[in-house]
């Protein structure tokens, strides 16, 4: 019945829609998007739906920002209605006075982006509106206020409960396989080859979480190396060079990239469920592994070191400077200033050790004068560490990690 239902859907839909296109096309879209708020015809909300993305898609930078700003101005909440409702609910709180003072609460732009979801695959277009959103408001701060909004519906919508966790490798599909290249973030996939150098052999793995309505597009995936003893450089990891171990040979898995796929999801955190569920997989198939690590960048390392007056240590000797850059530089919030120290110490790692000269390319000279630091998943300890960070803001790490960075304690208070 399902399928005869949408397929009825679908052939009304199209009629629908090429009946009304000429009167849709002589509308603007503030008007179409008000209409759209009134219907209560699902199989005409969602032509007229469609409508005004497509419309959208055909727009200038300048014609989405006046969308943006109509949504975020035009569809605000009813100050006076907030707190009516809200008088009405502290006299006599119920269901009804509730539901009206919910309502009062929600901005008309919140449904407004619901009914554009309803239109079939109209989740990946919000994404891509979020994203031009998010670059509009680095222009117009008072945009901020519609992305709230999508913050919130997207929260619900990508929570994880209806993300799907695929294994990605060489035999995945080719359009998935071209996004991998495309999205990888942390160290550039040069070709096919070097795709393949990291997808094929035994001793490598790559997953990632789908979202049933973005099927074909990862949200998030992280690639591992299956190794024996903890990777301290990056290149030891990539070189073409190395030799090639069986998976039950390993007793580490290293995590050694982890890239966010859509910038519309800026925000909406994926990566700490990703990696434990991976780690806990991996320790599920193969019994010999016993380790989880990352061989993580430190990307605000040389911008520190540079506007604290501290500079390179000289080669070789970064790691200590890394050491007390993880420890000791903090936001004005108490927090770590490095991105990925909080970023893994919020999902329960620990730091366990730092390596100079592990990424010695570019950008790795660049970020970081080359240093690269481990962070250790510990299965048993990820809830301790993670209430101990959240709770006390506390930075967990290996004794010889803070051991380095007493050595530059030590150093600062004898200049």
């Amino acid at each position: 019945m399902n399928f005869f239902t949408e397929l009825f859907s679908s052939v009304f839909d199209r009629r629908y829609r090429k009946a009304r296109s000429n009167e849709e096309d002589n509308r603007t879209v503030k008007a179409m998007c008000q209409d759209l708020l009134t219907r209560h015809g699902e199989v005409s909300g969602g032509a007229l739906a469609r409508n005004i993305l497509d419309r959208y898609d055909q727009m200038s930078s300048d014609e989405k920002r006046e969308l943006f700003e109509f949504m975020t101005h035009g569809l605000e909440v009813v100050t006076d209605e907030v707190i009516t409702a809200l008088t009405e609910y502290q006299k006599q709180p119920s269901k009804q006075t509730y539901k009206a003072f919910a309502s009062a609460c929600e901005p008309k732009r919140q449904e407004l982006i619901r009914r554009f979801n309803q239109v079939p695959g109209a989740t990946p277009k919000l994404v891509k509106m979020r994203e031009d959103l998010l670059k509009a408001t680095k222009e117009d701060a008072s945009l901020g206020i519609l992305d709230v909004d999508f913050n919130h519906l997207f929260t619900s919508w990508f929570n994880r409960g209806f993300l799907v966790l695929r294994p990605i490798n060489w035999d995945s599909p080719a359009s998935i396989l071209e996004k991998i290249i495309a999205y990888e973030a942390v160290h550039a996939i040069d070709s096919w080859d070097d795709l393949r150098q990291r997808l094929k052999p035994s001793d490598r793995r790559c997953y990632g979480f789908f979202h049933p309505s973005m099927a074909d597009d990862p949200l998030i995936f992280v690639e591992v190396a299956l190794t024996k003893g903890t990777a301290s450089s990056i290149q030891s990891l990539l070189t073409t060079d190395r030799e090639i171990i069986e998976a039950d040979e390993a007793d580490t898995a290293v995590f050694y990239s982890i890239s966010n796929c859509q910038p519309g999801l800026a925000g909406i955190s994926f990566g700490n469920f990703l990696i434990k569920q991976v780690a806990a997989n991996l320790a599920r198939d193969l019994d010999n592994l016993n380790t989880f690590v990352t061989l993580s960048p430190i990307p605000g390392l040389a911008k520190w070191a540079n506007s604290a007056g501290v500079g390179s240590l000289g080669k070789g000797k970064d790691q200590a400077l890394a050491a007390y850059y993880l420890l000791n530089a903090k936001r004005p919030d108490g927090k770590p200033l490095d991105p990925v120290t909080r970023f893994h110490l919020g999902n329960g790692a620990m730091i366990q050790a730092v390596h100079a000269d592990a990424d010695i390319s570019k950008n790795g000279l660049k970020q970081s004068n080359g240093a690269m630091v481990n962070y250790l998943y510990d299965l048993s300890q990820v809830s301790k560490n993670h209430e101990q960070f959240v709770t006390e803001q506390k930075v967990v790490a290996s004794d010889a990690v803070h051991a380095l960075s007493a050595s530059i304690a030590t150093r600062k208070k004898g200049e």
